[in-house]
C-alpha cells in the first residue's frame, strides 16, 4: 500500500492545464456559462480540491438545445449522408487516440480508475466510433418491401430521431458517453450532453477532438451542472430523444418524463450481477479473471458479478481463492500503473459502501478480507480508500446480496443444486450482466441460457461493441452497441406505393 515517491508534486504537474474552467462547448466552440454558479472537482486519492467547472444555467441549456436544433433543421449537416458521417467518426476516433494520454490522466483526477484502467479509455472510444463507422452501408441499403397482398410497395426510410440529450455517469464518464454519441452522429442527430457533475473535465478533451475533426457547429454540445439540469436537458420542447445511464431511481425518473412527453428513452442502469461457479469450474480461471469480471475499476461497474454463487461441496475452495486474489492485488495511488484497486469516485459513493460494510457486519456476514476504510499514508490519507472486501457465509436475504453496492466488495453465496443456483442469480430486481464458470462448456452454456439477464459470460466476460448491451428489469430499458444501438437513434418513415 506504497504511494508514489512525489505523488503531491505529480499532481501538481498534472493538474495545471485543467484546474479551473468557465465555459460549455456550444454552437462549435467554447462558450461562458451565463451563470455564476460553480461545481468543483475532487480528486478521490486526497481529497483535495483541484479544479472547477460551470455550474450551468436553464439558459446555459437552452442555448445548447437550440443551437442543436439550428444544425439539424437549418446547417449542412441535414444533408450528409451516412459515409460522410462515418469519414467523420473515423477522423474522430484518430483524434482521440491523440489525446490518450491526457484523456487517461484527467479522468484518473476526477474519479479515482487507475491508470491500469483509464490507459485503455481513448483505444476503447475510439474503438466504437470506428465500428459505427462501419454500420454506414446498413443506412444507405435501399430497403424496399413488396406488401404481401401485392397490393404495392413500401420503400422504408430511416431518418435521424431528432436532438438527443446523452446524459453519462462518473464512472466510466468517457466511454459511457460515447456508446451515445457515436450512433447518435452516424444517424444524423444532433447532440446536447451533460457529464456528471463528479466528471465534468475529462470529456472537455473530447469535445476537443470532435472539434479538430471537423464535427460542425452545434451538432455536439457540452453543458456541465447540477442534477437538475439533466431533468432540464430531458425536459426540453426540442429535445426528441434522451439515453442515460446511471442509477436506477435517476433512471426512473427520466423514464416517467420521458413517458409523460412520449419521448424515446434508453436507460442502462444498475445490477446485482452472479457469478455461477458450476462444479467441475477450473478455479485458477476464476482467480484469474475474478478481478476483471467481478471487481473491475474497484467495483464500481455495473455489469459486474459482484455475487460468486458456489456449490456447497467446493465453498470454502471458493472463498479461499476469491479473497486470496482480492487480498493480493494492489491497492493505492491510482497513477501507479501497478494499483488495482484505488479510492471510490467521491465522497458520497465511499460513505455509501461504508454503510454496505456496517450492515454486512450486522447482519451476519464474514469477512474474509478487507471489511473496513483502508488506511493509507502520506499524500493519499484523506483519500476516499476502502479496503477490497470478501464476505462469506452470505444468505440472500442480506443486504449486501441484493443491493448495488458500487464499491470494492464481493459477497459468496453456496447452492446445493443447478436449479437452486439459477434461482438465486435470478432471484434479483436487477438484469444487467453475469457469469458461468464451468469446464464443460455445453453445460456452462445451458445454465447461461437460463440466466435472466441482458448479458451472460461463460468462463469470460467483455463487451462487444457489435453486440446488443442492455439490462432487463430494474436494470433498464433499450440497447446499446450493435446495430440495435444505431436503431435507438433512428426514426422510420414508410412510403407507400401502389402497384403498376
Amino acid at each position: 500500500m506504497s504511494t508514489l515517491t512525489g505523488a503531491a508534486a505529480r499532481r501538481e504537474e498534472l493538474m495545471l492545464p485543467y484546474r479551473h474552467v468557465d465555459t460549455h462547448f456550444i454552437d462549435g466552440g467554447w462558450t461562458r456559462s451565463q451563470g455564476t454558479g460553480r461545481i468543483e472537482v475532487t480528486d478521490p486519492a486526497t481529497g483535495a480540491v483541484w479544479g472547477s467547472v460551470p455550474a450551468g444555467t436553464s439558459q446555459d441549456v437552452d442555448t445548447a438545445v437550440r443551437s442543436a436544433h439550428h444544425a439539424l433543421h437549418s446547417s449542412p449537416w441535414k444533408n450528409t449522408t451516412p459515409s460522410e458521417r462515418a469519414a467523420l467518426l473515423l477522423r474522430i476516433a484518430h483524434q482521440i487516440e491523440n489525446r490518450a494520454g491526457e484523456l487517461s490522466l484527467t479522468n484518473t483526477l476526477e474519479n479515482g480508475s487507475p491508470v491500469s484502467e483509464t490507459g485503455g479509455a481513448a483505444a476503447n472510444a475510439a474503438g466504437i466510433f470506428r465500428y459505427f463507422a462501419s454500420l454506414a452501408p446498413l443506412l444507405e441499403q435501399e430497403d424496399l418491401r413488396p406488401f404481401p397482398n401485392g397490393a404495392g410497395e413500401t420503400l422504408v426510410r430511416r431518418d435521424p430521431v431528432g436532438i438527443c440529450a446523452l446524459i453519462a455517469p462518473w464512472n466510466f464518464p468517457i466511454n459511457l458517453m460515447v456508446i451515445k454519441l457515436a450512433p447518435a452522429l452516424l444517424a444524423g442527430c444532433t447532440v446536447v450532453m451533460k457529464p456528471a457533475s463528479p466528471t465534468p473535465l475529462s470529456f472537455r478533451i473530447i469535445m476537443d477532438a470532435l472539434d479538430a475533426a471537423g464535427v460542425p457547429a452545434g451538432v455536439a454540445n457540452l453543458v456541465t451542472g447540477p442534477g437538475r439540469m439533466g431533468d432540464e436537458l430531458v425536459r426540453h420542447p426540442l429535445v426528441s430523444k434522451v439515453a442515460f445511464t446511471g442509477s436506477t431511481p435517476v433512471g426512473r425518473t427520466i423514464a416517467a418524463a420521458c413517458g409523460e412527453l412520449l419521448r424515446p428513452v434508453t436507460l442502462e442502469l444498475g445490477g446485482k450481477s452472479s457469478a455461477l461457479v458450476l462444479p467441475d469450474a477450473d478455479l485458477d480461471l476464476l482467480g484469474s479473471r475474478l478481478i476483471r469480471s467481478c471487481m473491475r475499476n474497484t467495483g464500481q461497474t455495473c455489469y459486474i458479478s459482484t455475487r460468486i454463487l458456489a456449490p456447497a461441496e467446493r465453498y470454502d475452495e471458493v472463498v479461499d481463492v476469491v479473497a486470496a486474489t482480492i487480498a493480493s492485488a494492489p491497492q493505492g495511488d491510482p497513477l501507479d500503473p501497478a494499483t488495482v484497486f484505488g479510492p471510490s469516485a467521491n465522497r458520497s459513493q465511499y460513505q455509501t459502501v461504508l454503510g454496505y460494510l456496517e450492515a454486512g457486519h450486522a447482519e451476519g456476514a464474514r469477512a474474509v478480507t478487507g471489511g473496513a476504510t483502508a488506511q493509507l499514508d502520506g499524500d493519499l490519507a484523506d483519500g476516499f480508500f476502502i479496503q477490497p472486501t470478501v464476505f462469506a457465509d452470505v444468505t440472500p436475504d442480506m443486504t449486501i446480496s441484493r443491493e448495488e453496492i458500487f464499491g470494492p466488495v464481493i459477497t459468496v453465496l453456496k447452492y446445493s443444486s443447478e436449479d437452486e443456483a439459477v434461482s438465486l442469480a435470478n432471484n434479483t430486481e436487477f438484469g444487467l450482466g453475469g457469469l458461468v464458470f464451468g469446464a464443460d462448456e455445453e453445460r456452462a452454456l445451458s445454465v447461461a441460457e437460463r440466466m435472466d439477464t441482458g448479458s451472460v459470460g461463460v468462463n469470460f466476460f467483455a463487451s462487444n461493441h457489435a453486440a446488443p448491451f442492455g439490462g432487463r428489469h430494474d436494470s433498464g430499458l433499450g440497447t446499446e452497441y450493435g446495430p440495435e444501438g444505431l436503431a435507438a437513434y433512428l426514426s422510420y418513415k414508410s412510403i407507400h406505393r401502389q402497384a403498376r
